[in-house]
């Protein structure tokens, strides 16, 4: 079963940190985390935006990353295989960056929403100006 955690989520000032944390059961190839801006909620998945990505082999060695081009150079993914977790690392953060995000995970790595069949409950991120 596919079971998708996040935590890590917190209050923060501008050009503050966070690292992001989604731990799984069982995973597609493909994890990646999504930013959900505040007052959408009610849009649901569809309103949710990629900010980062991982394609991840069956034998978890090769690991291939795409990122939103507003948090390129700001915000690292990575892959614990050992330890079933995918990192958000989000250095000098601005208010734009509030949100909630959320994990998922599906067989191919895209842009839309509605290709990830897993989602995690999310963790709330706001950044302080």
């Amino acid at each position: 079963q596919v079971r998708l955690v996040e935590s890590g989520g917190g209050s923060v000032q501008a050009g503050g940190t966070l690292t992001l944390s989604c731990r799984y059961d069982h995973r597609r190839s493909c994890m990646a985390w999504f930013r959900q801006a505040p007052g959408r909620e009610r849009e649901g998945a569809a309103s949710r935006e990629v900010v980062a990505s991982i394609f991840i082999t069956h034998t978890g060695d090769s690991e291939t990353t795409n990122y939103a081009d507003s948090v390129k150079g700001r915000f690292t993914i990575s892959h614990d295989n050992g330890e079933r977790t995918v990192y958000l690392q989000m250095n000098n953060l601005t208010p734009a960056d509030t949100g909630m995000y959320y994990c998922a995970t599906s067989w191919f790595c895209d842009w839309a929403p509605s290709q990830y069949n897993f989602w995690g409950p999310g963790t709330q991120v706001t950044v302080g100006g």
